[in-house]
């Protein structure tokens, strides 16, 4: 038999990600309680890519593992003006969560708390200001947050749908 090296393969990270949730759930049964946990987890790459996942199991690591690998099937682009914020104000929502987002001057650095800091966070925005309106689930404030996300377009889109230039549309 031949002596074989395996190399050890470094995996290399494509995209950053943050827990945004971890919860346990109780299935009751005849024979008892069972335990699981659901977990849901933002991944992004800071350059205008995002995504959220959720994923269920009954270790924490694994349902972490499976959150990313469906967070990585959700990847969005976002268009970033100059970098750092977005185009306009939009509205997200979903179920009863609502999440307001607006752009924000240079240096004003992103105003927002829990669930949506993180996405906007790892999507790479720097300046923006939001309010969480309705409910305050993680889950649905995280999507409401994509969803707004996912509304928002760019100036060049908007030229396009126009028929007009770019420079007209910037006034």
């Amino acid at each position: 038999m031949e002596n074989k090296k395996f190399e050890k393969r470094e995996e290399k990270k494509l995209y950053e990600d943050k827990i945004i949730s971890i919860g346990r759930v109780t299935k009751v049964t005849k024979g008892g309680r069972n335990f699981r946990f659901s977990v849901t987890v933002a991944v992004g790459d800071r350059k205008g890519k995002v995504g959220i996942g959720t994923g269920k199991s009954n270790e924490i690591p694994e349902a972490v593992t499976k959150a990313i690998k469906a967070a990585e099937k959700n990847m969005i682009m976002v268009d970033l003006v100059d970098n750092r914020t977005i185009s306009h104000e939009v509205i997200g929502t979903c179920g009863a969560a609502k999440v307001l987002i607006r752009p924000a001057k240079e240096g004003r650095g992103i105003i927002a708390g829990g669930p949506v800091r993180i996405i906007l966070e790892l999507a790479g925005v720097k300046d923006v200001v939001s309010k969480s309106l309705g409910s305050n689930t993680k889950i649905n404030t995280s999507r409401a947050t994509m969803d707004a996300l996912l509304k928002q377009k760019s100036v060049s889109h908007l030229a396009m749908l126009r028929d007009k230039k770019e420079e007209e549309i910037k006034g």
